[in-house]
């Protein structure tokens, strides 16, 4: 699945750039380029929980509320609260 393959390229993009990070703390390097690094990988993250988010939506919250479920509405809401902070 080409959905799945690159959620996978993008965490490992985010491991290594954490990976490099905790290095750079171990190194004392300069809290700047640290910080550019952790924004980095921050980023990554929050796209790959986008791409997760739209998904559950393309395909479960449809699934639930063709079967009338409407109260999966409310789990979505949560959930966008949670990535919009």
């Amino acid at each position: 699945m080409e959905l799945q393959a690159d959620m996978q390229k993008r965490l490992n993009r985010a491991i290594g750039q954490l990976t490099g990070v905790k290095a750079m703390i171990e190194d004392n390097r300069y809290c700047g380029d640290v910080l550019t690094q952790l924004a980095a990988a921050e980023s990554a993250v929050r796209r790959v929980s986008e791409m997760v988010l739209a998904e559950h939506m393309r395909t479960c919250v449809v699934e639930e509320v063709r079967a009338g479920n409407d109260e999966v509405i409310d789990e979505v809401m949560a959930l966008m609260r949670r990535f919009s902070k």
